[in-house]
């Protein structure tokens, strides 16, 4: 693992727009939906996931059989984690206001759920049933009446849907769930099919023809964002445990071979413990070769003279986790102003908020933690703005008005007002 000052260092990672040939296909691949509705979802089953689909539903006796498939320590866990999922998103819930002026008008905004939301469930190169609760609870607390999941046919190869997939919609309130996946899915949540309506929304992370298909139809539907390779940041000083950094800046590497893992220290020794703790664990880890990439082409050890130089460091980077392992952590929690997450002390790594803590693990990648935000509650309202305007009001805003508008050469905003003050002049204090 590298090591160098915090000054010379800049993550370089190019946010992924697809070949040439890759864009073609999937927008090849969403007209053909588009034109054949089932019959495509169909053939590019067979065609990409190497299963017949005759039925495109998951039926409620498949939901309830899953159940029979997984262990009693999973259903569990991932009850717990969906009851501490729901309560911290309940904390996010806003509601509609109306505020009377003194003239007698009426300002507001009303505050309304989407009608219908599909949630993308990747099933490529393994399961992942905690981002079904992450994407699926805000929605539903959010108060989503309908909320769609699409998932491929097969799951890491395996012909099926993974039963671990089903019980987490199920235990998330997802009863509508069709086997299709890959940019053809985007496609029937956006457009529609014979089986699938569109949806308002799409959500839920997937591999480069997924994030390209989502970013071809936005403006039909609205998306979450475009996640970009998974990222850490862990700032720490002496009284940090090695052996804990060094493991938390691998459970990030192993995720793929562009993820990026990166200590800001101000301790050499720190900073040389975790060197050799990291090659140390990097022995025995499963995903050892992703990991290892990761590490090799874009991690790091930072160091800096002062954890302040570390704070300024964690700004520029904007990572979507960021773990403060020192003495003080909430010493500096008002300082940082770009994180996806903010974990703060030894006992708060990052697995715990991937699974469990409550808070949401959709985040901003490749710096967007600089302008967005976590996945929330808010990304699954609409807010609309109310005006009444009170007839006094209107005679003693008026000419500002008409002022205004005839300043941006738009007569007719003009005399909409205009007619009004004229017609009922006899009424004007």
């Amino acid at each position: 693992m590298k090591m160098m000052p915090a000054s010379e260092f800049a993550l370089q990672r190019e946010v992924e727009y697809g070949s040439e040939e890759q864009n073609e296909r999937v927008k090849s691949i969403i007209e053909s939906v588009r034109r054949e509705g089932d019959a495509a979802l169909k053939r590019f089953a067979q065609q990409f996931d190497k299963t017949t689909v005759d039925e495109l539903r998951v039926s409620d006796a498949e939901i309830e059989a899953a159940y029979a498939k997984v262990d009693e320590s999973f259903l569990t866990a991932i009850r717990e984690a969906a009851d501490n999922v729901r309560r911290f998103h309940e904390k996010q819930m806003r509601s509609s206001w109306m505020d009377l002026q003194p003239d007698g008008s009426i300002l507001g905004q009303v505050i309304r759920p989407l009608r219908r939301v599909g949630l993308y469930v990747p099933g490529g190169k393994a399961a992942y049933p905690s981002s079904v609760l992450m994407n699926a609870i805000p929605a539903q607390v959010a108060g989503v009446p309908e909320i769609v999941m699409v998932t491929p046919p097969a799951t890491a190869g395996v012909e099926g849907i993974d039963p671990h997939i089903l019980v987490a919609a199920a235990e998330a309130g997802v009863k509508e769930i069709y086997r299709v996946g890959g940019a053809q899915a985007v496609a029937a949540l956006a457009y529609g099919t014979e089986s699938i309506p569109a949806a308002d929304k799409i959500v839920g992370p997937g591999n480069i023809y997924v994030a390209l298909a989502k970013r071809y139809v936005f403006g039909a539907v609205d998306i979450d964002s475009i996640a970009g390779p998974s990222e850490i940041v862990v700032l720490a000083d002496e009284s940090a445990e090695p052996a804990y950094v060094a493991a938390d800046l691998l459970s990030q590497a192993e995720h793929d071979e562009m993820a990026s893992a990166i200590l800001i220290t101000p301790s050499q020794t720190l900073a040389e413990a975790v060197q050799a703790e990291v090659a140390r664990q990097l022995e025995t880890l499963p995903k050892r070769d992703i990991a290892s990439q990761s590490i090799r082409d874009y991690g790091a050890i930072l160091t800096v003279a002062s954890l302040e130089e570390g704070v300024r460091a964690v700004n520029r980077l904007a990572p979507e986790h960021l773990e403060i392992i020192v003495k003080e952590p909430f010493q500096y929690l008002s300082a940082i102003e770009n994180a996806g997450a903010i974990f703060l002390g030894p006992y708060s790594s990052e697995p715990v908020g991937d699974y469990f803590a409550g808070p949401n693990h959709v985040l901003p990648t490749n710096g967007t933690a600089r302008f967005s935000s976590p996945l929330n509650v808010d990304d699954f309202m609409k807010k609309s703005s109310v005006i009444y305007y009170s007839k006094e009001a209107l005679f003693k805003n008026g000419d500002k008005i008409i002022a205004l508008a005839r300043h941006e050469g738009l007569e007719a905003h003009a005399r909409a007002i205009q007619i009004r003050l004229e017609k009922e002049g006899d009424s004007r204090g």
